[in-house]
């Protein structure tokens, strides 16, 4: 009895290593799906702002059909083609026409122009996308667009009944996962509507 003893000792140590080996390969399993997960929680939540507040935007844009539209009822029955200019548009590398104004403490509970409300909203943009105030001039746009942008550069041609929308902001190297972002650490949220 002794000398099978003898040939199986040791053998409990090695199983201990191996159960050791599965449960640390499962624990940095699970801690690179954690690491996974919240950086996929990240963007979710950046997307999900830039997709609200072009929801928002396209609000402020319906509330004033008359800095949109040529020609808005009861002139027409309908809206009719949209305007070659308006204070809402902005071409890729430019500023808003008017510029923004500086805005006050409480000037966004209520805003009363049209003007103060795309100052508003572009408050928001700045405060709710990681480094948006530092890509508006590159990368955010509104404009009209006959064709679909499926590449980094904008098909802004002032043509056509759609308006293009891209939002920007800032992400770590390499994790945006649009084909379209200008570079790799810029992700974009771009939509097309008709109003």
């Amino acid at each position: 009895m002794e000398s099978i003893l003898k040939k199986q000792s040791g053998f409990s140590l090695i199983e201990v290593l191996v159960t050791m080996i599965l449960v640390t390969t499962g624990v940095l399993g699970m801690v690179a799906m954690q690491s996974r997960s919240i950086h996929y929680t990240q963007e979710s939540v950046q997307r999900n702002a830039a997709v609200n507040l072009t929801n928002q935007l396209i609000e402020v844009l319906r509330a004033n059909p008359g800095l949109i539209f040529d020609d808005v009822p009861p002139k027409q029955p309908a809206s009719s083609d949209l305007k070659a200019d308006s204070i809402f548009y902005k071409a890729k590398g430019s500023d808003f026409s008017p510029s923004p104004a500086t805005l006050t403490a409480g000037a966004c509970v209520a805003p009363s122009t049209p003007q103060k409300q795309r100052d508003c909203w572009l408050e928001q943009v700045k405060s709710q996308l990681p480094n948006a105030s530092a890509l508006l001039n590159d990368h955010l746009y509104i404009c009209r667009s006959s064709e679909p942008t499926a590449t980094s550069v904008p098909k802004c041609d002032n043509k056509g009944s759609t308006l293009e929308i891209q939002l920007a902001w800032s992400v770590k190297k390499g994790t945006c996962p649009d084909d379209r972002a200008p570079n790799e650490t810029t992700c974009i949220y771009r939509t097309r509507i008709e109003l």
